[in-house]
């Protein structure tokens, strides 16, 4: 997740994914993405609390996660006390890493969190430079060609089990706006049926976000020196359409 202030700490990230379920529907693409990379060294660019790191790590690759956000950082390294995870800008990435990676993972939604071209740019000419040649890079975001155009205000819900019979429910709101900016408004709330009241919220933010659609990220790409090679409609490997639930890009540095 990126950048600027701490958005983050009271969202319990791990809890509300099917972790299990996620990594195994994506570690095919993973795997075949990975397997011809110059390199066992991964960066994982917004690991969030880990989860992919410590994936990569089980299939013998040695991932470094990046992560603007403090809490998202500290529940990685409390999860996995021999990893490595660094706390900073993906913007700055010739700052955080050494060079030498054969490749880099970017999943989760993480870009849109850069909101300026220039941010964006910046990242990607960094993670360029950080990468081996012919190092190869996995990106994927929600499909915002598909969200814009239509208009879209909401992701389905995600109930998970909670504390003490309790659930958890996650609300994910956008607002879209004209130049392709959206504010995103994530919601926690604990779900009592039968108690007084039934939904307590937890929390709630706003955060600003930037709509990439397809064509930007690949013009940023190859300006920064990458080839992409594959466009797809999500992490199971299907073919992308303006109507695809996400977006994802497979690139090479050149």
């Amino acid at each position: 997740m990126e950048p600027g202030p701490d958005r983050y700490g009271r969202i319990a990230y791990r809890n509300l994914i099917a972790w299990p379920e996620r990594l195994t529907r994506e570690a095919p693409l993973l795997q075949r993405v990975l397997e011809g990379a110059p390199s066992r060294r991964v960066l994982d660019l917004g690991c969030g609390s880990g989860e992919h790191a410590r994936f990569l790590a089980s299939l013998g690759y040695e991932p470094t996660g990046v992560d603007a956000s403090s809490s998202q950082v500290a529940a990685a390294r409390q999860a996995d006390p021999d990893g490595s995870y660094v706390q900073g800008s993906l913007t700055a990435l010739v700052d955080l890493v050494a060079p030498g990676f054969g490749a880099a993972i970017c999943v989760g939604n993480t870009l849109p969190h850069l909101t300026e071209e220039e941010d964006l740019r910046r990242c990607f000419e960094g993670l360029a430079d950080r990468l081996l040649p012919g190092g190869v890079l996995l990106l994927q975001i929600l499909n915002y060609d598909r969200i814009l155009d239509r208009g879209d205000r909401t992701f389905p819900l995600v109930v998970r089990p909670g504390e003490e019979g309790t659930e958890t429910v996650f609300l994910r709101l956008m607002t879209p706006k004209a130049d392709g900016r959206l504010t995103f408004t994530p919601a926690t709330l604990r779900w009592r049926p039968g108690a007084e009241p039934p939904l307590e919220l937890i929390s709630a933010e706003e955060i600003q976000l930037r709509g990439w659609r397809r064509a930007e990220l690949e013009a940023l790409l190859r300006g920064a020196g990458f080839e992409v090679r594959e466009v797809l409609g999500g992490m199971a490997g299907d073919p992308w359409s303006p109507a695809s639930q996400d977006l994802v890009l497979v690139a090479a540095r050149v």
